[in-house]
């Protein structure tokens, strides 16, 4: 048996407190035959995860579950009709939440963090990307499922792409409607997640993002509606997959080896260089790219109109920035589409980079990415960019 609670009834335990909604789901599983344990509820700042595993059948693939917060996480609130707490529910608590999951997969789940994901920071990011390293160099999983939300999954699943060095599979999951809502789409999200992450088909593909039936690759993969379920597309590309209950379909061939790819390092001292991102816009001087100049920036991205433009003044002011050693990338504040070297701007007598698909956020990453492992050469950094396909 299992324990068959919808994220609407965990939304009403939690009221009392975080301690009894626990003690409830310990007691249940005790009851119902789910054999659980706990190693006890962490903070943020814990150093050692909460974690939680669940014993199917043995030979069953080996997930771990990381959790990070977001809707997925959250609980309805009463001060609207679609207002909600990101980050109030723990990863054990989502996992027990969907029934049949234990099924699949032996599942260990950890809590990594626990904020909405317009809160995802740097400290996280190093933290998840170490711990995925780490378990996959200890043989401690076959693959990762990571709850996240979806504000900034896309700078995850793309940061994580870049810096996890592996062929098994690390899958990101969230929602758009939090537990307790008359609808919500948590929990099918996470039982497809970990049969993505669990199933042979998966592996060799690196980083992917489940979400509505559908697996996505990061680089291509971008939010495009503020509240609808159907909120992620891959503009450029497509999906690269389809999950049900029942089955998972790849409908795009396996890219490199995960394995064999190179993988960028992380910073030692925990942080990834100033980066900012510009947004191009009519009657645009110089001003914001100045001050940029002036912080101490590293890189500047430009999303810019169009095919990736911006006016004389503003361009001018990148002509500064580059001349000060600074990375300069061009990219676009459009839905889609590439943005191509030379053409309406000279890169090349610049000195500029342009982000061929990659949107400003995940241009911006990359750019932090390289400048941090000492690439910031113009033609150094445009190879790299090419190279991310």
């Amino acid at each position: 048996m299992y324990i068959n609670t919808t994220f609407q009834q965990l939304a009403f335990l939690r009221r009392p407190s975080t301690t009894f909604t626990a003690a409830l789901l310990v007691c249940a599983g005790c009851l119902c035959g789910t054999s659980v344990w706990a190693a006890g509820a962490t903070s943020d700042s814990d150093s050692a995860p909460a974690t939680e595993a669940t014993s199917p059948a043995t030979g069953s693939p080996r997930i771990l579950v990381l959790a990070t917060g977001g809707t997925i996480a959250g609980t309805t609130d009463p001060r609207s009709a679609i207002g909600y707490n990101s980050g109030n529910v723990k990863g054990q608590e989502l996992v027990r939440a969907v029934p049949g999951i234990e099924k699949l997969a032996s599942i260990n789940s950890e809590q990594i963090s626990n904020v909405g994901s317009q809160d995802m920071n740097d400290e996280i990011w190093f933290r998840l990307a170490r711990r995925i390293q780490e378990a996959f160099d200890r043989n401690e999983a076959d693959g990762i499922v990571i709850t996240h939300g979806t504000d900034t999954m896309e700078e995850t699943a793309f940061f994580l792409q870049n810096v996890v060095h592996s062929d098994k599979p690390v899958v990101l999951v969230g929602s758009m409607r939090p537990g307790g809502s008359t609808s919500a789409d948590g929990p099918g999200n996470l039982y497809e997640a970990v049969e993505v992450a669990a199933s042979p088909k998966s592996r060799g593909r690196g980083v992917m993002v489940v979400m509505n039936d559908q697996i996505h690759a990061p680089r291509w993969i971008t939010k495009t509606n503020t509240t609808a379920v159907q909120t992620f597309a891959s503009p450029n590309a497509g999906v690269i997959g389809y999950v049900d209950p029942a089955s998972i379909r790849f409908v795009a061939p396996a890219p490199a080896l995960a394995s064999t790819r190179d993988v960028l390092g992380l910073p030692a001292n925990g942080h990834l260089p100033r980066v900012e991102i510009v947004y191009a816009h009519s009657n645009m001087d110089g001003a914001q790219i100045d001050h940029a100049i002036a912080d101490g920036a590293k890189g500047i991205v430009l999303a810019g109109e169009g095919d990736g433009d911006a006016s004389k003044e503003a361009l001018a002011a990148l002509d500064r920035a580059a001349k000060k050693g600074i990375v300069v990338v061009r990219s676009t504040r459009v839905m889609s589409g590439f943005v191509n070297r030379n053409v309406e701007v000279e890169d090349d007598k610049r000195g500029f980079v342009v982000s061929l698909d990659l949107n400003p956020q995940k241009a911006r990453l990359l750019t932090q990415l390289l400048v941090a492992n000492g690439i910031t050469n113009p033609g150094k950094v445009q190879q790299a960019f090419s190279g991310t396909f």
